[in-house]
């Protein structure tokens, strides 16, 4: 497994690979101290199963950092790391298209906890953003077809649509006609909102559709 942190200071850099250790005894951890040195490593062709990417990095910050890492290593796993804890900025960069967001403020294992969430292909997002409030049971259940149903999956793994199109061998239009009836249904439809991939994320964990997702049945 490749992982690679992208942090301005070493300290931190230090930390998180010591942190990573325990994901995996044979992992391969790649450092970049800024988002110009992770594009030449993009230029060189390297791939990565997961980047951590700091939020407050002295060349591009917050979600245009996001955006330029997502096109750079689209198959890779992005997971934000910030000492911003504000619920706002972390829905804009979850909407952004990262699978996770990890304040500094975590702890080790709750950290690892969250890595290891994405690496399945999950989303984790901190309390900051879900509260504390406890998750209804999925009752009914979703009136989704087994296509929709599979880009529900995908949106929970923040992929955007373009990856998902081309995953499902789908146009992108007929992508966007599925992401329209997933939000209708989860009771996002007809909801301004800004954020809205956020929304369906928050809406999903509290619904317990994360853990749920794989054993939901569709009609066709």
């Amino acid at each position: 497994m490749r992982l690679l942190i992208v942090d301005d200071h070493p300290m931190t850099r230090l930390g998180l690979m010591a942190l990573l250790r325990g994901l995996d005894t044979a992992i391969e951890v790649e450092e970049a101290s800024s988002l110009a040195a992770a594009e030449e490593l993009a230029a060189r062709d390297a791939k990565f199963d997961l980047i951590l990417l700091d939020m407050n990095l002295p060349d591009v910050s917050g979600v245009a950092a996001l955006q330029r890492i997502r096109a750079a290593f689209e198959s890779a796993v992005i997971s934000a790391v910030s000492a911003n804890e504000d619920p706002d900025f972390i829905r804009a960069v979850i909407d952004a298209g990262a699978a996770g967001y990890i304040p500094k403020t975590t702890d080790g294992a709750v950290t690892l906890n969250a890595l290891k969430l994405m690496l399945a292909r999950g989303v984790y997002l901190p309390s900051q953003v879900l509260g504390a409030g406890p998750k209804a049971n999925v009752e009914p259940p979703l009136r989704l077809t087994g296509r929709q149903l599979e880009v529900l999956q995908r949106l929970l793994q923040a992929k955007p649509n373009k990856v998902i199109a081309r995953e499902l061998g789908l146009a992108e239009g007929t992508v966007r006609a599925h992401v329209f009836a997933v939000y209708a249904a989860l009771g996002l439809g007809d909801q301004l909102l800004l954020n809205k991939r956020a929304a369906l994320m928050e809406r999903a964990h509290r619904m317990g559709l994360v853990a749920a997702l794989p054993a939901l049945r569709a009609d066709g």
